[in-house]
């Protein structure tokens, strides 16, 4: 059952949303959502709210020669020299085997074109009432950072991200968080795994002097890989 709770409940909708959820707990909201409808709308609100951050993530084209590269494999030319050979291929189960086989030659080829997706990882990073206040989305073409509904930094002081490996014990400056609450980190500043800290803390207006965090920690979490809602 969904908690009580309706800061844990706007919590648990945005994970939903999000898809960060185990399947059990994404299975669970679902069933929630049948009879529900508070928990329906509050869902829909965060739809609604995340549907932007689409944006974030930069369209791929395919490889320039991929179509004619599969064009060339469901249609090879004919040999010249083989007008007897080719007459009786046109009979027409010889055809359709030929088809089949150039087509499933085409669709293989297809596949193993397609570049291998680079595991996709995300975290929310929660206020001190657990409330949603940044998505952080990172994958192999960096880490990127969005306010949802963060305070800005104090006056004359600054909001820095940080990064932290399993492992590591010292954390990775990836800059100060600019008034519109987005950050894009390319991969060659730090390379995102799973389980990696996100922080954000409060530093002087030109960052922190030591290279190290300073001040207090606001938003923390960790990244997990992202699945399907």
């Amino acid at each position: 059952m969904p908690p009580a709770d309706r800061e844990e409940r706007d919590a648990l909708a945005a994970e939903y949303v999000l898809g960060t959820l185990e399947a059990r707990e994404s299975a669970a909201v679902v069933q929630a959502l049948r009879h529900d409808a508070e928990l329906a709308a509050t869902v829909a609100w965060w739809e609604a709210r995340l549907a932007p951050l689409s944006s974030l993530a930069d369209p791929e084209a395919p490889p320039p020669d991929l179509w004619p590269r599969i064009a060339a494999a469901l249609d090879p030319p004919a040999p010249a020299a083989a007008a007897g050979w080719w007459t009786r291929l046109l009979d027409p189960w010889r055809l359709g085997a030929l088809g089949a086989g150039a087509l499933a030659a085409g669709l293989a080829a297809f596949i193993l074109l397609q570049p291998v997706p680079a595991p996709r990882m995300m975290t929310v990073l929660l206020t001190d009432r657990e409330q949603p206040a940044w998505l952080v989305e990172a994958d192999a073409a960096g880490i990127r950072l969005a306010s949802l509904n963060a305070r800005p930094a104090p006056p004359d002081r600054a909001l820095q991200l940080w990064a932290l490996p399993q492992g590591a014990t010292v954390p990775t400056s990836l800059g100060l968080i600019p008034a519109d609450g987005r950050v894009t980190v390319a991969p060659t500043t730090i390379r995102p795994t799973p389980g990696m800290l996100i922080e954000i803390t409060v530093e002087p207006p030109t960052g922190s002097p030591t290279g190290r965090p300073t001040g207090p920690i606001l938003f923390i979490g960790r990244l997990s890989a992202a699945t399907g809602a």
